[in-house]
């Protein structure tokens, strides 16, 4: 048959037309189709996960801490009007929380009482576990309990037990009751939040929450929930905070805590004495006694020996007037000491520096300062419990070396000094049972 030139002209239009709907046909059937997932052999494959907004970003804290031993005395003046001070000075006002006692109407009442001595016009946060007539969990909501903390320029927390305090502040999820929030905004805002005994426990992300005695931790361990449980965290998450360490001889029971929870360093502040805090993260000592300061920054510990160890521990004893950076880790001698720098070539003593109880009361200071100023270059400690006590035969033995980095300052106005990073070595010994006889 003979094809014209238009037949042929209608026959590739329709081809054409077939052509185009084919194709369009199969675009949407891809378009439509799931493309299968290429397997990655032990992988799983996962949809993707929605991108969390950013958290807002907080600015840090400008106010100052006052990190308070216990033992406050009234008429510690230095302590009580540095509060009052840097909560802007007389007619200052500060809220007080008594919430680490069993009666906290009272202890904060008493608290007040004293910081108005001082000038300020303090005033009772009426938030406890143990507060009369009250819910806790809903003063801690309370628009008028918030209001009154925001009205504060300086916020002090009475001793007693840190857990109340945390258990009044914080909500059982963990996170912040608004009045937490509110004591929060205080400090970032340049406020003072200060704080004795169960006030200075809780000022480290870390506190001591149902402790044992020190040897006992020593040769049983910490535990979260138990001995050890969330602090406030003011001071920041980079140093661990302890109380009553002098007299009390609590210095021990720091270390095994900063190695589990991997704090470099720690600060033991004694009974009427207090750190200041500013927000360079200067601390100053103020007060009666001093501090010591642990820095686990080159500890180690020898797996192969059975029980608590550490060695290479730097230990230092901050005195009133003594100044520390945590950032620089500088140190900075009270100006009677600035001049009177200890010379390690002409000691004072020669005698071998020894104690049998170096968790006794201010034993470990003691055993620093002969040993900083004294030929001898090294210093034992013993610590061992009551025959009657868990694994009594289990001891410890604390040695205090000098290095070439140790360095004693000596005060010009009284007998005084500050001593500055010894080694500190612990490891478990075993003791003779029993330990004596009588003749």
């Amino acid at each position: 048959m003979k094809v014209t030139g238009l037949r042929l002209q209608h026959l590739c239009m329709r081809f054409c037309m077939l052509w185009l709907l084919v194709w369009a046909g199969a675009a949407q059937a891809a378009a439509t189709t799931p493309v299968p997932k290429v397997q990655v052999p032990g992988k799983s494959s996962k949809p993707a996960k929605a991108v969390p907004p950013p958290k807002p970003v907080l600015a840090p804290p400008a106010g100052n801490l006052v990190i308070i031993g216990g033992g406050l005395r009234t008429e510690n003046a230095e302590v009580w009007q540095r509060i009052v001070q840097l909560a802007g000075g007389k007619g200052a006002r500060i809220g007080v929380f008594g919430s680490a006692s069993i009666n906290p109407e009272n202890a904060a009442q008493a608290t007040v009482n004293k910081l108005n001595q001082y000038g300020a016009q303090a005033f009772a946060i009426p938030l406890g576990v143990t507060w009369p007539n009250s819910d806790y969990r809903k003063a801690a909501e309370d628009p008028e309990v918030i209001a009154m903390i925001h009205s504060a320029t300086g916020i002090y927390f009475t001793g007693g037990d840190q857990a109340r305090i945390s258990r009044a502040l914080v909500r059982p999820d963990g996170t912040h009751t608004a009045a937490l929030d509110a004591v929060w905004d205080v400090y970032r805002d340049g406020g003072v939040i200060a704080g004795s005994s169960a006030g200075a426990a809780i000022m480290s992300t870390t506190m001591f929450y149902d402790a044992k005695s020190t040897l006992d931790m020593l040769k049983q361990g910490v535990n979260d929930g138990h001995e050890i449980s969330a602090g406030l965290g003011f001071i920041g998450d980079d140093v661990f905070v302890d109380q009553h360490l002098l007299v009390r001889g609590r210095f021990a029971r720091m270390i095994p805590v900063m190695l589990k929870k991997g704090y470099q360093i720690g600060l033991g502040i004694d009974e009427n004495t207090a750190m200041v805090v500013n927000a360079k993260r200067d601390v100053e000592i103020i007060g009666y006694s001093g501090a010591l300061l642990l820095d686990l920054s080159a500890a180690i510990t020898d797996r192969g020996i059975k029980g608590f160890n550490i060695s290479n521990a730097t230990i230092s004893y901050l005195d009133r007037g003594d100044k520390f950076n945590l950032v620089t880790r500088e140190f900075t001698p009270s100006p009677d000491k600035a001049d009177n720098k200890l010379d390690p070539n002409q000691p004072d003593t020669r005698e071998p520096v020894y104690t049998n109880d170096i968790l006794g009361n201010n034993a470990v200071l003691d055993l620093m300062v002969n040993l900083i100023d004294n030929a001898q270059q090294e210093a034992i400690g013993i610590a061992f419990g009551n025959p009657r006590d868990f694994n009594p035969e289990l001891g410890f033995e604390f040695r205090f070396s000098k290095t070439i980095n140790s360095v004693g300052y000596s005060s010009t106005e009284v007998e005084a000094y500050s001593v500055l990073k010894l080694r500190l070595d612990i490891r478990p010994i075993q003791l003779q049972q029993p330990l004596y006889r009588y003749r």
